[in-house]
């Protein structure tokens, strides 16, 4: 089944589940559903940013600090996010630590989000057909890009509230 094909959670306003819809139909009439967001880190604090492929539904070409992806009908927003991380970058068997939830919109991009990170230092097996490139890069080195450079702007969200978050512990 193509990803256009996939069967998403919808969601309403509170993130109650509400139906499911083909993801081209999602993507086609802005509806909202849900997602699953992981910072991937290694043991020196740096972050894995990777290139989406121009042929993505949302955001093509665009850097992005958070693997990830929305979640099918049938998955918990874990579920999701293992499955995200062993399809896009070929990780598995990591500790998961659940960060928050969040709702963002840009456009008719409508997501309730759910973050996670984790650390991870063996080998990153791309999906050639989701990413194109990436590497892990100092926190520093990701914020000043993202001054000039187009990252998603959900993960980017998810990067920055973690930062505060982070901080103000």
């Amino acid at each position: 089944m193509s990803t256009q094909e996939e069967i998403v959670v919808i969601v309403d306003q509170n993130n109650n589940i509400t139906g499911w819809a083909p993801r081209s139909e999602m993507r086609a009439k802005g509806l909202p559903h849900r997602a699953a967001y992981i910072l991937v880190f290694n043991s020196k604090g740096e972050l894995y940013v990777q290139k989406r492929t121009s042929v993505k539904d949302i955001y093509p070409g665009y850097f992005d600090v958070a693997a990830g992806g929305v979640v099918v009908a049938g998955e918990s927003y874990e579920e999701s996010a293992r499955r995200e991380l062993a399809e896009e970058l070929g990780i598995r068997g990591v500790c998961l630590t659940r960060l928050f939830d969040f709702y963002h919109r840009v456009a008719a991009n409508r997501v309730w989000g759910r973050a996670y990170r984790c650390v991870y230092d063996g080998k990153i097996v791309l999906q050639q057909e989701e990413v194109e490139s990436g590497g892990f890069y100092t926190l520093d080195a990701v914020l000043q890009s993202g001054k000039h450079d187009s990252y998603t702007p959900d993960g980017f969200y998810v990067l920055q509230r973690y930062l505060d978050q982070r901080t103000q512990e």
